[in-house]
């Protein structure tokens, strides 16, 4: 079972920037960012592959950017310019079948929350 523990979550102000970071313990076939709303299911931010193709949804386009350090097991998602709909738990997760922001076969960290005050 892969372990996921998210950090770097925090208060900003619109326009600001942050990085929040994901160390695993096993890489997966797509690992990725998701956010959530509460009382809401989860939305795709960005999909990385084993191979180093990423994905974006439209949830952020052109804001979001998403790396991984494979030597250190680290998962990474910049945000600039967030904005204050941007608030939200973000949650890292892994998929050991393929890169899909269908909600199928994701296993998830426990989140970090993103505050942006306008």
């Amino acid at each position: 079972q892969v372990q996921l523990v998210e950090s770097g979550g925090g208060s900003v102000q619109a326009g600001g920037s942050l990085r929040l970071s994901c160390v695993y313990t096993q890489r997966r076939a797509c690992m990725g960012w998701f956010r959530q709303y509460p009382g809401r299911d989860y939305e795709g931010v960005a999909m990385i592959s084993t191979g180093g193709r990423t994905y974006y949804s439209d949830s952020m386009p052109g804001r979001a950017t998403i790396s991984h350090d494979n030597a250190t097991k680290t998962l990474y998602l910049q945000i600039d310019n967030l904005k204050p709909e941007d608030a939200a738990m973000y949650y890292c997760a892994a998929n050991p079948v393929t890169c899909s922001f269908a909600l199928g076969h994701w296993s998830w960290g426990q989140g970090t929350q993103v505050t942006v005050s306008s």
